[in-house]
């Protein structure tokens, strides 16, 4: 018989903690090469012991936080993904909420080249999904993914980083109009 073993309510606790104090040396400008466990320990309120029983170094920490970034981006854009719905406006407003609330800890994170490539796969592999289901001829596609990826990339990036005090709701009507919907929902 398998035993479940539970999970601490605290290692949960410390693990949040830990992971917004990245959040919040982020926030602050801090360049992630700048980042210490020290730094990281302190800002969180706890010892560095705590952080290396959750964590074998700053990059362990790094990569499951960028993981559960992916994880939370996949979910938000599952339902961009149903053909059923008739408020695709509202779900690329989910979709684009979810990068307003981390906005900083995008901007920095983009910087690196392979998180950069992991979020244009996940647009392109949204787009090519909507276009099957949709059963659209690729030959009749004017816009390839590649150039609606790379495009919806750097209007999410600009928005973040030099846009932030346009909502969600106007970004994602000039998405929707710059596209005609057509092209950026596939």
């Amino acid at each position: 018989m398998t035993e479940h073993k539970r999970v601490d309510p605290r290692a949960i606790r410390s693990k949040k903690m830990l992971k917004n104090a990245v959040f919040s040396l982020l926030a602050d400008n801090v360049e992630i090469s700048q980042l210490t466990v020290q730094k990281i320990a302190n800002r969180a309120e706890l010892n560095r012991a705590t952080f290396y029983l959750h964590y074998e170094d700053i990059n362990d920490l790094l990569r499951q936080i960028v993981h559960e970034i992916f994880d939370d981006l996949s979910m938000k854009v599952e339902p961009l993904l149903q053909m059923k719905s008739n408020n695709e406006l509202e779900q690329l407003v989910t979709f684009l909420n979810y990068f307003y609330e981390y906005r900083k800890v995008f901007a920095v994170l983009v910087e690196h080249k392979g998180f950069k490539n992991h979020l244009t796969n996940l647009l392109r592999n949204t787009i090519e999904k909507r276009r099957t289901a949709r059963n659209l001829d690729p030959a009749k596609e004017v816009v390839s993914v590649d150039i609606i990826a790379a495009s919806l990339l750097g209007i999410i990036m600009w928005w973040i980083k030099d846009g932030s005090q346009y909502s969600p709701e106007y970004i994602a009507g000039q998405i929707t109009l710059m596209y005609k919907r057509r092209y950026v929902t596939g």
